[in-house]
């Protein structure tokens, strides 16, 4: 019965993905038939993006969680897609809110992944605590960079990611900061009692078990 249940959710997972990159490729389509170049570009630009998880399977031979790609692609998708070019951000003010606290989620998951393969591996020796402390920086981190890379295109090609405001970019870096905390809080617990939320836990050891190579310390 779970697994029919997990497999169900799989498949919307994987749907959504889909329909997602086919509203892209229209917006494309439609930009080219109209001669717009700059926004075909743009669009197609976005389409690339989303298929950044296959690029590094591909490439890195590194196996995410469908549900890590899943996010990836929504993230994507609703933050340049939906968010820019639908303008969403104007239409709705939790937009922001909601894209940040994905973001500030996923980064500190994949902040934790990389110093946990290390831990597992026995590459450096640390306490649980520097787990979290790791996973909390590597997401803000990022998502300090996020805001600079937004004033750029702010500055340069005159869009209104940061909406001119200060407000706007410090409760970017607060949304970010308490997402990013929480996932790093159930990092902590899941390395020291390997007790977390269930779907933390899920996530960890589906990555686990599609990266055998990565873990080989911890499977002997």
């Amino acid at each position: 019965m779970k697994k029919k249940e997990t497999s169900y959710v799989d498949k919307i997972m994987i749907g959504t993905s889909f329909l997602l990159r086919i509203l892209i490729l229209i917006e494309a389509v439609t930009a080219a038939w109209n001669k717009n170049l700059w926004l075909l570009f743009l669009t197609l630009c976005i389409l690339i993006l989303t298929f950044i998880p296959s690029f590094i399977e591909r490439n890195y031979k590194i196996n995410l969680p469908l549900e890590l790609q899943f996010i990836v692609v929504v993230f994507i998708s609703f933050s340049l897609f939906l968010g820019e070019m639908r303008s969403y951000y104007v239409k709705f003010w939790w937009w922001d809110v909601l894209l940040h606290s994905m973001s500030g989620i996923v980064l500190a998951f994949v902040g934790f992944l990389i110093v946990y393969i290390l831990y597992t591996e026995k590459k450096i020796r640390m306490r649980p605590r520097f787990v979290l402390l790791f996973s909390f920086c590597f997401a803000v981190a990022i998502g300090s960079l996020w805001e600079i890379v937004e004033f750029t295109l702010d500055s340069f090609l005159g869009l209104q990611m940061q909406e001119a405001s200060l407000f706007d970019t410090m409760l970017d870096l607060i949304v970010d900061s308490i997402s990013a905390l929480i996932v790093s809080v159930a990092g902590y617990f899941y390395v020291k009692r390997k007790k977390s939320s269930l779907f933390f836990r899920h996530l960890v050891e589906r990555f686990v078990k599609a990266n055998p190579k990565l873990f080989r310390r911890k499977k002997r």
